[in-house]
C-alpha cells in the first residue's frame, strides 16, 4: 500500500451512528481535520445517468448536494448526493447547510432507511474542473465511486456520485457472507 493512499470503507457512512459526523471523527481518528463544503443543494433536472440509478424518468426533478470533502484543507473526494424529490423536497436535504447527525440519520428520522447498497468504482481522467477542485495535476486519474443506497422496498432513496484523487485513494470492501 502506498503511504499517501486514504484507506476508506463505505460502513461508517451507510448506517446512522452516535457521532454528530462520521467524516469528522474518520478524520480526527487519524490525526486530522475532516471538513465539508456545501457548494449547493437544491432541485435540479435528473441527468440520464442520475435518472436510471435513482429509477426515475431522465429529466425529473430530483434534489442534490453537492460537497467537496478535505483533509486538513486539501480536497480528498466532491460528492454529488441526490434524492428523489418526494423524499427531499421541503427538508434540510435540499438546503445548503450541514445537517447535525448527517444525511444518513435524517432519513431513518423522515421513514427512509437504507438495507442494501450496490458500489460500483471506475477511473478515468478528470475534467478541468474537477482537476481544478481537487488540486490534481494534469496526469493524475481519478476514481469514480457510483452508490446506490435502496430501502427494504428495494427503492432507491439515495444515489452518491463521488470523485476522488486515484493516487490518494484505496477503497476496502469487507463483506460478510453468511
Amino acid at each position: 500500500m502506498r503511504d499517501n493512499a486514504w484507506v476508506s470503507s463505505s460502513l461508517t457512512y451507510l448506517t446512522p451512528s452516535g457521532q454528530p459526523d462520521a467524516w469528522q471523527a474518520e478524520a480526527a481518528s487519524r490525526g486530522g481535520k475532516g471538513t465539508q463544503r456545501i457548494v449547493c443543494a437544491g432541485e435540479v433536472p435528473a441527468s440520464a445517468d442520475v435518472a436510471l440509478l435513482l429509477g426515475v424518468d431522465a429529466d425529473a426533478t430530483v434534489v442534490v448536494r453537492r460537497r467537496v470533502i478535505e483533509f486538513d484543507g486539501v480536497p480528498c473526494e466532491s460528492t454529488d448526493t441526490y434524492y428523489p424529490v418526494e423524499i427531499a423536497r421541503g427538508t434540510p436535504l435540499a438546503e445548503t447547510r450541514k445537517i447535525p447527525g448527517g444525511t444518513v440519520r435524517l432519513l431513518a428520522e423522515l421513514g427512509h432507511v437504507g438495507v442494501r447498497v450496490q458500489e460500483d468504482v471506475t477511473a478515468r481522467v478528470p475534467g478541468d474542473e474537477e482537476r481544478e477542485t481537487l488540486h490534481l495535476g494534469p496526469d493524475e486519474p481519478v476514481l469514480l465511486l457510483s452508490r446506490v443506497t435502496l430501502d427494504s422496498g428495494d427503492r432507491p432513496i439515495q444515489v452518491d456520485l463521488m470523485t476522488m484523487p486515484a493516487h490518494r485513494q484505496r477503497l476496502r470492501y469487507e463483506i460478510r457472507i453468511g
